[in-house]
């Protein structure tokens, strides 16, 4: 047994068979179900030609088959390649090229697009297809069902042994471009994501074994409910790091605030992960909402990952679970887990961003690859050597200006800014990408954004840097309007900005849409606020 990501998984099923591992759509499934599943579909695909270091896409929404897919491609030391299924044709073209896709795992609804890029993908051999709701056609002729294609395998576990250096790749769409495939050697990705450390304690696990040791000392199962698509790491991290250690994963199609509220009840979930703000503000006002009512007693914590989780929406979450465990996760694809915080009652205000304590990895750079100092207040960006990727897939150009050398150690610095406190713990400001430069002041969308969001009449808000002949950029803020409520003024967003936030940080430009665009994980889509505030006439 390695530190591989199957291994460690089979490692789980022999020591809880009988444990309920999945709950999805309907759908339960034990430890040893699933692994019976998962076996029968990696001998299917091994029938079909795909083996060690072949790509196998999945396109599909939160569902058992995602998992299983998943499981039986790692099993057989292939990649599995994550795909957003939000993306348009071009998008989808320039993925299923890049990753080198042989064989691809998708669901029927998304058959018209699949069927379309099919024939400029000649390495893309093999087609399985997911039923669900839809009535469309197989992309192509010799596509497999995927109930047929599971029915087709053994269900033996007599695959070859593997190793930690076998690879798992997660495409992230980041803020800019196309997207990027982030490879990381399992072993890597294990401690930097899938519980190799204790987030909390920073104990390092030397022996793959402890992972299910660690399972049975807890002596009980917990349950877990990560909201956002399992195309999104953070998600797949919570399915796959929860399963070394015997817990249960229950798994919503799509978000929906009441559909979540009613699973937690039904399956009494007792963690939940959520991606900051986008699912968090609905999530909590959908209890105040007439007639809503759940036995949420089973909820005993939630984290945020990979968008801004606001003072004012933990505070409304303390206002109703005054004993929930709060936490911070910050990291991202390339970086993996860079540190927790826990958020405690009345200390939810943040001075930009996120802080949280920097780990023996983690360091802060300036702009001349030097450590920045405690308390300096120099603003650099954070690097992490150790337990870290290799690069990107098919990017060498990328990959160098991502992955550096300093003083013969390797370091990912994927462009998050942030700046180290005089206690050396670090605050995350935001990705340099979205960075808006306003007169040579460096302004961090994500910290107006909290405050924009605060405002009592707007539900949503994304903030990004607006062409401005005196300044280069000045800050636009794009608002969803609260349900009922008319949209506030520029001059009334000014003045509830004033109280929180530096002068020349508050918005100079506002916009008014019906909906916030966003990624399904929750993240803002920036592209789209850059295109609403270059082609639309602003609030007067």
């Amino acid at each position: 047994m390695d530190f591989n990501l199957a291994d460690l998984f089979e490692a789980a099923v022999d020591a809880f068979p009988d444990r309920e591992y999945l709950v999805a759509d309907g759908r339960r499934l034990t430890y040893a179900q699933m692994e019976d599943r998962a076996n029968r579909l990696a001998h299917h695909l091994a029938a079909a030609g795909v083996g060690k270091g072949d790509h196998v896409g999945i396109y599909a929404l939160n569902s058992a088959e995602w998992v299983e897919t998943a499981w039986a491609v790692f099993k057989l030391r292939a990649v599995w390649i994550n795909i957003n299924f939000r993306y348009v044709e071009d998008e989808l073209r320039y993925l299923f090229s890049n990753a080198d896709l042989v064989a691809l795992v998708h669901q029927r609804q998304f058959s018209p697009r699949v069927a379309t890029l099919l024939p400029e993908l000649p390495a893309l051999h093999h087609v399985i297809v997911i039923d669900d709701d839809s009535a469309e056609p197989d992309p192509r002729h010799d596509a497999v069902d995927f109930e047929q294609a599971m029915a087709s395998g053994s269900p033996e576990r007599d695959f070859a042994p593997r190793s930690g250096d076998d690879l798992y790749i997660l495409y992230t769409g980041g803020t800019t471009g196309m997207p990027k495939g982030v490879v990381w050697p399992q072993r890597n990705v294990f401690y930097a994501l899938g519980g190799g450390i204790d987030a909390l304690t920073g104990v390092r696990m030397d022996r793959p074994e402890q992972m299910v040791e660690k399972g049975i000392a807890a002596g009980g199962q917990l349950s877990f409910l990560p909201i956002a698509p399992l195309m999104h790491g953070a998600s797949q991290w919570a399915v796959m790091g929860q399963s070394f250690v015997g817990n249960r994963i229950c798994l919503v199609p799509k978000f929906d605030p009441h559909e979540v509220w009613t699973l937690i009840e039904r399956e009494k979930v007792n963690m939940v992960m959520i991606t900051g703000d986008a699912m968090g503000k609905p999530l909590i006002e959908a209890l105040g909402e007439p007639g809503a009512s759940y036995d949420l007693s089973s909820l005993i914590g939630i984290t945020s990952t990979a968008a801004l989780f606001s003072p004012s929406v933990k505070d409304a979450f303390f206002a109703q679970f005054p004993n929930l465990i709060m936490t911070d996760a910050i990291g991202s694809s390339e970086s993996g887990n860079n540190g927790i915080s826990m958020i405690k009652p009345g200390g939810t205000a943040m001075k930009s961003g996120p802080t949280v304590s920097s780990t023996g990895g983690t360091v802060v750079f300036d702009e001349n690859l030097e450590a920045v100092k405690p308390g300096s207040g120099v603003i650099g960006k954070i690097a992490r050597s150790g337990d870290i990727p290799i690069g990107y897939y098919n990017d060498p150009v990328k990959s160098a200006e991502v992955f550096i050398t300093v003083d013969d150690k390797q370091f990912v610095m994927p462009g998050d800014f942030a700046t180290v406190e005089a206690d050396g713990s670090v605050t995350l400001l935001g990705r340099g990408s979205i960075c808006i430069n306003s007169g040579g002041e460096k302004i961090f969308p994500e910290e107006v954004e909290s405050v924009v969001r605060s405002h009592p009449d707007v539900m949503d808000a994304i903030v990004v840097g607006a062409p401005d002949e005196r300044f280069g950029q000045r800050v636009a803020a794009i608002i969803e309007p609260r349900t009922g409520r008319a949209a506030p003024s520029l001059e009334a967003v000014q003045e509830h900005c004033r109280n929180h936030v530096a002068g020349y940080k508050v918005p100079r430009q506002l916009h008014v849409v019906d909906k916030i665009e966003r990624s399904p994980s929750g993240k803002p889509d920036y592209q789209w606020a850059n295109a609403i505030v270059t082609t639309r006439s602003p609030v007067s």
